[in-house]
């Protein structure tokens, strides 16, 4: 695998959990992570979003599915995703929780998509809104696996995030149905290859509830029984 889209590829589909919330009907399962993740690639494109773009998103206080759907898609688009970007955003598209979509300060070109709650500020669109609407066919663009993937101190291209993604699972192990807690901040594109692509990779499932325990914890003092230090997993 050295795309995004065989993370999200139709073969893949299937009720086993890939996305779990504190509620069921909040969870992801690998059929609607496809799902969603293919209608957000169709939503950025839509707005402008190609392979030379890269796309802000905010992860919110607390992470939730949105944020993953939506960096999924930009990389089904062979955009570039820059996770808790700074204040200022000359991004082609900024996805951000709508409490805080007032705390950017977009450029010209730049589109906001707010999620979560409708947004208050005029010129930002609802993210659910639009992505409920949106055609549920994977995007036609061709990926470039050599294309950044992930914006960071340096940028880690698909090939790469998803070798790692890989290797993590391999040695942590990360096996099917494992519950994986990312808690290390996404700005740090090595936290999300251990705590969000690793888990896909393997069949487990990203947990997204701060008050649940998961099997592996990425990030240090963890309460998980195993953990992965991000700084290892790139």
């Amino acid at each position: 695998m050295d795309v995004i889209g065989g993370l999200v590829a139709r073969e893949r589909r299937g009720d086993a959990l890939a996305l779990r919330t504190d509620s069921r009907a909040g969870s992801y399962s690998y059929d609607k992570l496809r799902t969603n993740a293919w209608k957000a690639g169709n939503l950025l494109r839509h707005y402008g979003v190609r392979g030379d773009a890269t796309v802000a998103v905010d992860s919110g206080a607390s992470l939730s599915p949105q944020p993953l759907t939506a960096a999924l898609g930009a990389g089904l688009l062979s955009a570039t995703v820059r996770f808790d970007p700074p204040e200022s955003v000359g991004t082609r598209a900024l996805v951000a929780p709508a409490d805080r979509v007032d705390a950017y300060d977009p450029g010209p070109g730049t589109t906001v998509l707010a999620y979560g709650d409708v947004p208050g500020v005029a010129t930002a669109r609802h993210f659910e809104a639009e992505l409920w609407s949106e055609n549920p066919n994977a995007p036609p663009d061709e990926v470039d696996p050599e294309g950044a993937l992930l914006a960071g101190e340096r940028a880690v291209t698909q090939r790469e995030a998803l070798a790692a993604a890989e290797r993590v699972a391999r040695e942590t192990p990360i096996e099917s149905g494992d519950l994986v807690a990312p808690r290390a901040p996404l700005s740090d594109p090595a936290a999300v290859v251990a705590g969000v692509l690793a888990p896909l990779s393997a069949g487990g499932a990203v947990l997204l509830d701060e008050s649940s325990t998961g099997d592996v914890g990425v990030g240090t003092d963890v309460p998980e029984p195993r953990a992965v230090d991000p700084a290892g997993a790139l």
